[in-house]
């Protein structure tokens, strides 16, 4: 009698459902654990383990309400612990200790952080470094790759070895650059056939508008400078370079538009240069100030400014100096500060209504707390080489952490630098108004400040 096919392929089915699942790793038994240990087991409890011994002292801001948030200085602590009075717990590890005694306030943050903001911090040395031919230097940047939401602005951190060159080139974005020490000369044309030649020192700032073609070349010293981009997404990767030029067209067209052969173009590199070294620039500046028919660019126009030369308005916590279009008109819609804040003072909490802010810590160290409506705050720590990053109408303070300081450049996409200052609106709203709303007494808003500080001096009592 014939089995119908169906009842065979059933019974074949039920004969593989019921065999035990095998595979290529049981011919070595012991890359496995026994079925015995899946799940519950009566007949064979788990061994008693015991807890790590955990060894720490507690710094005094960690035994304060967490609301107050002093800071942490955890570089002096042996065994960092994310505690805030009755907030968090010991940390038994694995765990980066290095991290941790530095970013106190991400390990333990103020019980005022609430919620998730947007990541305002990036240090330059996470970044891939772009070595220069032959050590001539080397460049890194920030932009949206690192720093998803920080799409207004790039940034770029540039050495140049002395003579080494950024090779000549342009951009698709407007480049705002501060000389953080150092020297160089820089070299341009504008679209008039205007020409513009001009030695920097630390300090200085010069601004090139998108297509500008232009060079940078280091003096005797080297130079190291901060370049800022009006565009997140920029890459330092992708600028139009004169190599890469000549390489990509034709010798045949290159020889009919310049009036030469093509056999003046057979020893032209074979790859780009970028930054690389040369022939020292002449202490004479006079000597390579070529000129066309056109003349030079408009002082009005100029494309340097010398910064370093400008005075710093002075108060009780530190300085400010400003550099925007008002002073330095080519940059049309680039304005910036450099802030400096003793130890202990505070740039004031403030906010940018119609900008966001790109900051570059120069030295010393600090924190701020980002807050984002409706109620998401998250304090950061910075150290130099750091970028900071504050959306337009988020508030946020920068205040001194170290001994030593705090030095960093504010910089704005507008064309005038601006800030509303939180001291200022609360001392100039009528006082039942702030008294009704965050039920401050007559005596606390008497001692409010109608001014704006831009820097605060540290204040010790509670």
């Amino acid at each position: 009698m014939k089995i119908p096919l169906l009842a065979t392929l059933l019974h074949v089915l039920s004969l593989v459902q019921a065999a035990p699942a095998r595979s290529n790793s049981d011919s070595n038994p012991g890359l496995r654990g026994s079925e015995s240990l899946v799940g519950y087991s009566p007949s064979e409890p788990s061994a008693s383990k015991s807890a790590p011994d955990i060894k720490y002292t507690l710094l005094p801001g960690q035994k304060e309400d967490p609301n107050i948030g002093s800071y942490l200085d955890f570089e002096k602590a042996d065994n960092p612990q994310p505690i805030r009075g009755s907030s968090g717990g010991d940390d038994p590890g694995p765990r980066n200790y290095n991290y941790d005694r530095i970013n106190s306030d991400k390990l333990a943050p103020p019980g005022t952080d609430h919620g998730q903001t947007i990541n305002a911090q990036w240090p330059m040395g996470l970044s891939h470094n772009r070595l220069g031919i032959e050590g001539a230097g080397w460049a890194r940047q920030e932009n949206t790759v690192v720093m998803p939401d920080a799409k207004m602005m790039a940034g770029v951190d540039m050495r140049l070895e002395p003579a080494a060159y950024r090779e000549l080139h342009w951009h698709v974005a407007s480049e705002w650059s501060l000389v953080l020490n150092g020297s160089c000369r820089i070299q341009a044309i504008n679209e008039n056939g205007e020409t513009f030649i001009d030695d920097l020192n630390a300090g200085d700032v010069w601004f090139f508008p998108p297509g500008i073609p232009h060079s940078i070349q280091a003096l005797d010293d080297g130079v190291e400078f901060l370049l800022v981009f009006d565009d997140g997404d920029f890459s330092e990767d992708n600028t139009f370079l004169a190599t890469e030029v000549f390489l990509h067209t034709p010798k045949e067209v290159l020889a009919k538009n310049l009036g030469l052969t093509t056999s003046a173009f057979d020893n032209i590199p074979g790859d780009e240069l970028y930054i690389f070294k040369g022939t020292p620039a002449p202490a004479d500046i006079e000597e390579q100030n070529v000129t066309t028919s056109a003349g030079l660019v408009p002082r009005t126009q100029s494309y340097s400014y010398h910064f370093s030369e400008q005075e710093a308005h002075n108060v009780a916590g530190g300085s400010v100096k400003i550099v925007d279009p008002i002073n330095f008109p080519i940059a049309s819609n680039f304005s910036a500060a450099i802030v400096t804040v003793h130890p202990g003072g505070m740039r004031e909490i403030h906010w940018h209504p119609t900008s966001d802010e790109w900051t570059f810590f120069i030295s010393g160290q600090g924190r701020a707390t980002l807050f984002t409506a409706p109620n998401a705050a998250t304090t950061f720590d910075y150290r130099a080489g750091d970028v900071g990053y504050f959306p337009k109408s988020n508030s946020h303070y920068i205040e001194n952490t170290g001994d030593e300081d705090l030095v960093f450049v504010e910089v704005l996409q507008a064309p005038q630098f601006t800030d509303m200052a939180l001291g200022q609106w609360i001392a100039s709203t009528p006082k039942q108004i702030i008294s009704d709303t965050l039920n401050l007494s007559n005596d606390t808003l008497s001692k409010l400040k109608k001014e704006k500080q831009y820097v605060v001096a540290g204040n010790t009592t509670s």
